[in-house]
C-alpha cells in the first residue's frame, strides 16, 4: 500500500553512483512502486506523479516496478493512469525492472506499447521461435464448370 506520507513505497530516486545500479535516462525522473498496490493508492500515484513531473523540465518519468510483489489489474490500471497523467502533461511513463509476471500481464492486457520497458528492464534474450513442420499447401480439386486454361 502507498500512503502519501510513504517515502520508502513512492519517491524520486537520486542519479546512480555506481556501477551496479541502472544508470539515470537524461531528462527523466526516476520513481519506485513497491509492494503491492492498492486501489484507493492510484490517485496518490497520479498525484505525485503530476507534482514531480510539473516540477521540472522531464519529459519523462521512469517507474522502476521491481518491488512490485505480485503485480495485478490493480498494478495495470494505477500504471496505465500514471501514462494518462503524464501524457496529459506532455511526457510519458517507461517502465524499469519489471518483472515477467508484470511483462506478461502488460501483454495480456494489450499495454506493452502504451507502457514501454526503459533501460535496465529484464528481457528475455537469445529466445528464438519454434521450429514448426512446414504444413503442406492445400491442393484444390478443379471443378468441371471451371474453363480450362
Amino acid at each position: 500500500m502507498v500512503a502519501p506520507e510513504d517515502s520508502a513505497a513512492l519517491r524520486p530516486v537520486p542519479p546512480a553512483t555506481d556501477g551496479a545500479q541502472t544508470p539515470r535516462e537524461p531528462g527523466s525522473i526516476d520513481l519506485i512502486l513497491a509492494g503491492p498496490i492498492a486501489h484507493a493508492d492510484i490517485a496518490v500515484l497520479c498525484a505525485r506523479a503530476r507534482t514531480l513531473l510539473e516540477s521540472g523540465p522531464a519529459d519523462r518519468l521512469i517507474c522502476d516496478v521491481g518491488a512490485v510483489a505480485d503485480p495485478d489489474a490493480v498494478t495495470i490500471d494505477a500504471l496505465a493512469r500514471l501514462q494518462l497523467t503524464a501524457r496529459r502533461l506532455g511526457s510519458q511513463v517507461g517502465l524499469r525492472n519489471a518483472s515477467d509476471q508484470l511483462q506478461e500481464l502488460l501483454d495480456f492486457v494489450g499495454l506493452n506499447g502504451v507502457l514501454p520497458l526503459s533501460r535496465g528492464s529484464r528481457v528475455e534474450t537469445g529466445r528464438q521461435a519454434e521450429e514448426r513442420e512446414v504444413r503442406g499447401g492445400v491442393q484444390e480439386e478443379r471443378d468441371p464448370a471451371d474453363p480450362i486454361p
